[in-house]
């Protein structure tokens, strides 16, 4: 049975008497990504508090094949371990092989890959339960859904992430699930499209939905970007936002900024600092021979206009 282990959102600091320097290989899907930007800075900063610790950061610019030569590269150099955020979750088996047959420990890192389950000792996941994230956020428009007296019927729509990565096949169906529970069955999806995480996409999306010209009551963003997309397109064609609840996933600075403005109604804190830091712990735990949880989960938070104080300036 897989073991889980909860973890604080703050790593504590990994403290080692290593008399040698280690060396640890990372390739990140795409460094022109707000989210994952936080994330690549709170693991090369955690890298800069350690002794002897060096890491060298690879672009895999969206491209598989590119991002199994990184790995590929990694192990021919003789890296100490590997920290992957994949690209494709579900191509994730044959980074696994390679790294297993050169016997370097690998970790990945923010998106769960597909071969969880059948993971070599020496490898590892580092991210948050995205059980946690869809499900929260969907559940918070649900219940101001029904403050604003929408309980007896509303619709929406879906705005997904890249349909290649298993978080936005997880917050979708977490949406899902959400508004098949009695309290939210009022909620009917229109209709649910890909925006691949990414905010113009978004914003062309909900243009050409407000184009059908069906009157919608919530919009569930699989993350931040896609959800000010969104609000973009919805403020191009005049829509109030107070009679629209949008949603999303991340709590980056600029939802955080939009839900000032009153635009975004909630969002989850998604610890990407946290995330990069603590991959980068699990990879030296591993290269170190010590005993690590298959998959170590950082909590999501929800973030509302109540408590969005507490989260500037974290993501």
């Amino acid at each position: 049975m897989m073991k889980k282990t909860l973890m604080a959102a703050g790593f504590s600091v990994l403290m080692s008497t290593a008399a040698t320097a280690e060396t640890v290989g990372v390739s990140i899907y795409l460094f022109d990504d707000v989210w994952t930007t936080v994330m690549r800075t709170g693991l090369t900063d955690h890298a800069d508090t350690l002794d002897g610790v060096d890491v060298q950061v690879e672009d895999a610019l969206d491209d598989v094949a590119r991002q199994l030569d990184q790995i590929n590269n990694f192990i021919a150099s003789g890296v100490d371990a590997i920290v992957v955020q994949p690209v494709d979750t579900s191509a994730t088996q044959a980074m696994s092989d390679a790294a297993e047959e050169a016997g370097i420990p690998l970790v990945y890192v923010n998106r769960q890959p597909i071969n969880l389950d059948t993971l070599p000792d020496n490898q590892a996941f580092v991210a948050s339960n995205e059980i946690e994230s869809g499900t929260l956020s969907a559940f918070e428009a649900c219940k101001m859904l029904r403050a604003a007296g929408k309980g007896g019927g509303a619709k929406g729509y879906i705005v997904m992430g890249q349909l290649s990565n298993q978080a936005a096949v997880q917050r979708t169906k977490d949406v899902e699930d959400v508004i098949g529970m009695d309290m939210c069955n009022f909620i009917e999806i229109i209709d649910k499209q890909t925006s691949n995480w990414q905010r113009d996409q978004a914003q062309d999306l909900v243009t050409n939905w407000i184009s059908s010209g069906e009157e919608f009551d919530v919009i569930f963003a699989n993350n931040d970007e896609s959800a000010i997309g969104a609000i973009q397109a919805m403020k191009a064609a005049d829509i109030s936002m107070d009679d629209v609840v949008v949603v999303g996933v991340d709590a980056t600075q600029d939802a955080l900024l939009s839900m000032q403005a009153g635009d975004l109604d909630a969002t989850v804190f998604q610890d990407a600092a946290g995330q990069g830091a603590g991959s980068l712990d699990t990879a030296l735990r591993l290269a170190r021979g010590e005993e690590v949880d298959r998959a170590v989960f950082i909590p999501f938070k929800l973030v509302t206009p109540a408590n969005m104080d507490e989260y500037l300036d974290k993501n």
